[in-house]
């Protein structure tokens, strides 16, 4: 039975984010997409390695406060327990005025 697709064909993708906009829309879904973006691209580059460090904290850093703010979500039962990309400017900015 021909279906019309040939399965053997593999695509190459040339963009960093091409393989992330098939899945979800990275967009809204990962608060921390801009700095998975910076570290990604520092990788691709012909820096070293040890130069892209801070990138990689800084991903890490972000992904650690959201997991945070996920996480007291959803004890506190608040749906949806990552919050919505207008909502997460404001608690960024809680966050930062707390310290």
């Amino acid at each position: 039975m021909n279906t019309g697709k040939d399965l053997n064909v593999v695509t190459e993708r040339r963009d960093i984010t091409s393989r992330h906009t098939l899945r979800r829309n990275q967009e809204t879904d990962n608060p921390c997409y801009k700095e998975h973006l910076m570290s990604l691209k520092c990788l691709n580059s012909d820096k070293p390695r040890e130069t892209c460090q801070p990138y990689f904290i800084n991903y890490k850093n972000c992904k650690d406060f959201w997991a945070s703010v996920q996480h007291e979500r959803k004890l506190k039962d608040i749906k949806p327990y990552l919050p919505l990309p207008e909502e997460r400017a404001k608690i960024k900015i809680d966050f930062l005025n707390s310290r």
